[in-house]
C-alpha cells in the first residue's frame, strides 16, 4: 500500500487564508461599489437583497457542507466551494440587471457556505489544540485586514477599471488557493460509500432560507409575504425533524447539537453575533447622525472593533493552555457587555473616542469567544464529526447576525416613532440628517434627539442581549480533558498514518 504524501502545513494554511480572504473582503468591497452598480443596473428597490442573498445561502449551506466534509473529505468539499464561489464571482461581473446580480450573489453565497466551515475544519485537523489557537489568530487577522483594505481596493477598482473587477479579482486568488489545496493537502482515500441525506439537506436549506427571508422582510409593508415565509419555515422545519429521525445518516445529528458544551457555546455565539450586528449597523449612524461627526470618524469607531478582534484571538492563542478554555470563554464573553456599556452612555456631546473604546472592547471579547469556542467544539467531538461541529458554530454566528439585524431594526423603528414629546421621524428626514454637514448642531435638532432616543433603545437592547451571551456561557460545563488524557484513534492528516492522539487540555 503506497504511503500517503505528506501534507505541507504552512502552504495549506496559506491556501486557507487566501480562500477565507475572498469571502472576508467580499462584504466591504461590494458595499463600496454597490451605489455605482445600482445606478447602472437600476432596481434600487432590490438594493438590500444584493447583501441579503449572499448571507442567505451562506448561512443555509454552512451546515450542509460541514456534513459533506465529514462524509467525503475536506479537500473535495473546499475545492467544490471555491469553484462555486468563483463561478458566482465571474457571473456577477457580467450581471445585466439587479435580479441577475442577486442570483449570482446567491451562487457566491453557496461557495462561501462551503469555504468557511471546511477551511476551519482543515485547521482543526492539521494542528493540535495548543498550536491551533495561534493559527486561529492569523485567520482573525485576515478579517481585520480585509475590513480595512476592502473599501480602499473597491474605490481604486471603480476609479481605474470598472465595478465588475470587484468580483473578478477573486479569480486569481481562488485559483491559487485551489492549486495549493490540490498540491499540498493530502488525505487518506475513503473507500466507503456514505449515504447522503439529500432530503434532509434540502429541507434544512428551505427552512433556514425562509426564516432569513422572513427576518429580512420583517417590518416591511408586505405582511402577506412575511406570513408565507413564516409558514414555509414552519412546514419545512417539521418535515426536516421527521426526516432526520428516520434517516440512516442524518444531515444534522440532534445529539451532537444538543451536547451541552456545544449547545452552550453556540447559544453564546448566536447572542454575541446579534450584539455585534447592533454595533456594526447602528454605531456609524449614531456618530454621523446624532454626534454630527464625519464619515471618517464614524469609520474609526467601527474599525477599532477590528483592532480588538485579532487582539483577543491572539491573546487566547497564547494563554488558553494556562488559563483554561472555560475560564477564557466566560471571561471573554464578559467583555462583550462591558464594551456595550459606553454605547448605552453615549450622548450627542460625547466624544467618538468613547465609542471607539467600547468598539475595541467588544471586538476583543468576540476574538476571545470565537477562537476559544471553536477550539473547544473541535476538541470534544470525534474526527468524523468535526466538520459538522465547526459548521454549527459558524451557523450560530450567521443566524445571530440576521436575527440582530431584524431585532435591532425593529427597536430603532419603534424608537423613531415613539420618542416622548418628539415628532415621528420619516425615512427622508433621517436621510437628510445623515447627509447634513458635520458639526452643524443647529440643524435638525428635533430629528437628532429622536434618533438619539431610538439608538439609545437599540444600544440598551444590545447590552441586554450581550448579558444573555454571558448567561448562556455560564451553562458551559467543566470538561476535564486534561486529567483524563483522552486517547483517540485517528488518522494523522499530515503523515497519513494511524496514530493515538492525546488530548491534554484543561478546559
Amino acid at each position: 500500500m503506497p504511503q500517503l504524501k505528506q501534507t505541507q502545513r504552512p502552504l495549506v494554511i496559506a491556501a486557507v487564508m487566501a480562500s477565507m480572504a475572498m469571502v472576508a473582503i467580499e462584504a466591504t468591497i461590494v458595499s463600496t461599489a454597490m451605489p455605482q452598480i445600482a445606478t447602472q443596473l437600476g432596481g434600487l428597490n432590490l438594493y438590500s437583497w444584493v447583501f441579503s442573498s449572499f448571507l442567505l445561502t451562506q448561512t443555509a449551506l454552512t451546515v450542509v457542507f460541514g456534513k459533506l466534509a465529514d462524509l467525503f473529505g475536506r479537500k473535495p468539499a473546499i475545492l467544490v466551494g471555491i469553484a462555486i464561489f468563483l463561478i458566482g464571482s465571474v457571473l456577477a461581473g457580467f450581471a445585466w440587471s439587479m435580479p441577475a446580480m442577486i442570483v449570482f450573489r446567491l451562487i457566491q453565497g453557496v461557495g462561501a457556505g462551503a469555504i468557511l466551515p471546511v477551511a476551519l475544519t482543515v485547521v482543526g485537523d492539521l494542528y493540535p489544540a495548543r498550536e491551533r489557537g495561534k493559527v486561529q489568530g492569523y485567520l482573525a487577522s485576515v478579517w481585520a485586514v480585509s475590513a480595512v483594505l476592502g473599501p480602499m481596493v473597491g474605490g481604486l477598482l471603480i476609479r481605474h477599471l470598472s465595478w465588475a473587477w470587484i468580483f473578478w479579482i477573486n479569480v486569481p486568488i481562488g485559483v491559487l488557493a485551489a492549486l495549493l489545496f490540490v498540491m499540498f493537502l493530502h488525505e487518506e482515500k475513503r473507500h466507503e460509500r456514505p449515504a447522503i441525506d439529500i432530503a434532509g439537506a434540502c429541507l434544512f436549506t428551505a427552512a433556514v432560507a425562509s426564516l432569513m427571508m422572513a427576518l429580512t422582510d420583517a417590518g416591511s409593508a408586505n405582511n402577506a409575504r412575511v406570513g408565507v415565509e413564516v409558514a414555509v419555515f414552519v412546514v419545512a422545519s417539521v418535515l426536516f425533524v421527521l426526516q432526520e429521525r428516520r434517516a440512516a445518516d442524518p444531515m444534522i445529528s440532534f445529539g451532537l447539537w444538543a451536547h451541552r458544551p456545544i449547545a452552550a457555546g453556540n447559544a453564546a455565539t448566536l447572542l454575541a453575533g446579534m450584539a455585534l450586528m447592533g454595533l456594526t449597523t447602528f454605531l456609524p449612524m449614531y456618530v454621523q447622525g446624532v454626534m454630527h461627526r464625519s464619515p471618517v470618524e464614524a469609520g474609526f469607531t467601527l474599525t477599532m472593533m477590528m483592532v480588538g478582534w485579532p487582539s483577543g484571538a491572539t491573546f487566547t492563542s497564547r494563554t488558553f493552555s494556562r488559563i483554561g478554555l472555560r475560564r477564557l470563554l466566560i471571561g471573554g464573553t464578559v467583555f462583550i457587555p462591558l464594551g456595550a456599556i459606553p454605547f448605552v452612555l453615549l450622548t450627542p456631546q460625547s466624544s467618538p473616542v468613547l465609542a471607539g473604546v467600547g468598539s475595541a472592547v467588544m471586538g476583543f471579547g468576540m476574538g476571545v469567544l470565537s477562537v476559544s469556542c471553536l477550539i473547544l467544539i473541535q476538541e470534544i467531538v470525534k474526527l468524523s464529526e468535526r466538520g459538522s461541529a465547526t459548521a454549527s458554530n459558524l451557523f450560530a454566528r450567521n443566524l445571530g447576525n440576521t436575527l440582530g439585524a431584524a431585532v435591532f431594526g425593529a427597536v430603532q423603528n419603534y424608537g423613531l416613532t415613539h420618542a416622548s414629546g418628539l415628532p415621528a421621524v420619516s425615512a427622508d428626514q433621517l436621510k437628510q440628517l445623515l447627509t447634513a454637514v458635520p458639526g452643524n448642531f443647529s440643524a435638525n435638532t428635533e430629528i437628532r434627539l429622536a434618533l438619539h432616543h431610538a439608538l439609545h433603545l437599540t444600544f440598551t437592547s444590545m447590552f441586554v442581549i450581550a448579558i444573555g451571551a454571558v448567561i448562556s456561557m455560564l451553562f458551559m460545563p467543566t470538561v476535564e480533558l486534561g486529567r483524563a488524557r483522552e486517547t483517540v484513534e485517528t488518522v494523522d492528516p499530515v503523515k497519513g498514518t494511524s496514530a493515538e492522539r492525546h488530548i491534554g487540555i484543561d478546559v
